[in-house]
């Protein structure tokens, strides 16, 4: 008996966040040179949207001491966040990916009538699979050329012997600065067997910590994708007006479509890019491909820093793997522009009309998360400022920031904004 109320509360969340994304369906985040059909309907749209922006800031008149107790407010969110991350990090981790596999999740729930929990656990063991057979079918290539790597060093070192010249020169700058500062220059290091025991206990100690961080992601991933329209459903029941309750539903329409979008083209691309320096490395004679392709797909997912990362990997591997200097560039070369084509042309090309945002604030964000969170932060950065940027949409008090956030040329449809204009003035929206 629970279990069946259980399974009509799902399907009730279900209908519920469908209606709103069937109300929103017209609610596109299109431009107005998209949406409009004529200058004076665009015109009209970003005057509303602008009169929208002004009522907000004009009623967020804050005092000093509201301005302070936001600060220090925002400050202990960071700190709890920096300090719990080993608990936090995973729930978050486990939230983004569900809104990846929720889609899914319908269809096969929609198409094949079993229990949720069964297809929670299904669609998990098959992503855990393809991430193993990955592993698996990696680690062979990837463990032979480790074991070759001391005679390549050997190799490299002949090829840049050109460069030692300058770098003594660099070496010898730095001692005579540091003697001009007073900084010692002899420091103590200690001996590697002192820091044998200390190695070992940190290996320990991270592999047990990234062990409980992973049992935590797929726990938490589990339930969201088997109950999560049923804690959607329970979060929309206390929202006290209906507007709000239909506020709810859009946020949320809103931040599942536009995040599984991304993330889905997104790991489109990524594959792209992948199959992409595989073949190329196939074809200019690279050791073990598939190793380097996996990881380029792999640093595709951080914007920015894992491309520049994948192209010093791939010249270091590059001196390690030809003869000369010049051979050795071929590889970065070609594969900064795969990542030209990938992410100036045909991402933008895909994502621009649903998903535009600042890209200042984008690279704030990823510099900020990956040095609160580390590589993993990296990865959330953007689709945490994109679902921060659809509720500051949403949430009047909030919408300048919102704007702040969106990408040149970004704003809301005329939907949207005709919605907010009856909401400012309500004398309009009497008569409808």
């Amino acid at each position: 008996m629970p279990h069946d109320m259980d399974e009509s509360v799902s399907s009730e969340a279900s209908s519920d966040v469908k209606a709103g994304a069937d109300s929103g369906a017209k609610r596109t985040t299109l431009p107005p040179s998209v949406l409009a059909s004529e200058p004076d309907e665009e015109a009209a749209a970003e005057r509303a949207q602008q009169a929208r922006m002004h009522e907000a800031v004009r009623r967020a008149r804050l005092s000093v001491n509201q301005v302070c107790l936001i600060i220090l407010t925002i400050l202990a969110i960071l700190y709890t966040l920096k300090f719990a991350a080993s608990i936090v990090l995973p729930m978050v981790m486990a939230v983004v990916t569900n809104l990846m596999l929720v889609t899914p999740m319908r269809v096969i729930s929609h198409w094949i009538r079993l229990p949720r929990p069964i297809i929670a656990f299904l669609l998990i063991g098959s992503m855990f699979g393809g991430f193993a057979a990955i592993g698996m079918a990696v680690s062979v290539p990837a463990a032979g050329w480790l074991s070759q790597l001391p005679q390549e060093i050997t190799l490299v070192q002949s090829h840049l012997a050109i460069l030692n010249d300058p770098i003594h020169f660099l070496e010898s700058t730095g001692l005579r600065i540091q003697k001009l500062l007073g900084v010692p220059t002899d420091p103590h290091v200690p001996g590697m067997a002192s820091g044998i025991m200390p190695l070992g206990s940190s290996l320990l100690l991270g592999t047990q910590a990234f062990m409980g961080q992973l049992f935590t992601f797929f726990i938490m991933l589990f339930f969201l994708l088997a109950q999560g329209d049923s804690l959607l459903r329970r979060f929309v029941e206390i929202m006290p007006t209906f507007n709000d309750k239909r506020r709810a539903v859009q946020i949320s329409s809103h931040i599942e479509r536009n995040i599984s979008l991304y993330l889905a083209t997104i790991t489109m691309m990524n594959m792209f890019v992948g199959i992409a320096n595989t073949v190329q490395c196939w074809m200019l004679g690279m050791p073990t491909p598939l190793l380097w392709g996996v990881v380029a797909f792999a640093l595709n997912y951080i914007p920015i820093i894992g491309p520049c990362t994948g192209i010093v990997i791939y010249f270091c591997v590059g001196l390690l793997s030809f003869p000369t200097v010049v051979q050795a560039l071929l590889p970065p070369a070609v594969y900064l522009c795969i990542h030209l084509l990938e992410g100036e042309t045909i991402t933008p090309m895909l994502l621009a009309r649903r998903f535009t945002l600042n890209p200042v604030l984008v690279m704030a964000s990823l510099l900020f998360w990956d040095w609160m969170w580390g590589i993993t932060g990296a990865f959330l950065s953007v689709p945490m400022l994109a679902v921060f940027k659809i509720i500051c949409d949403h949430v009047d008090y909030l919408t300048p920031i919102g704007h702040m956030i969106g990408g040149p040329g970004a704003m809301p449809d005329r939907h949207d904004l005709h919605h907010e204009a009856t909401e400012l003035h309500p004398g309009t929206h009497a008569s409808s």
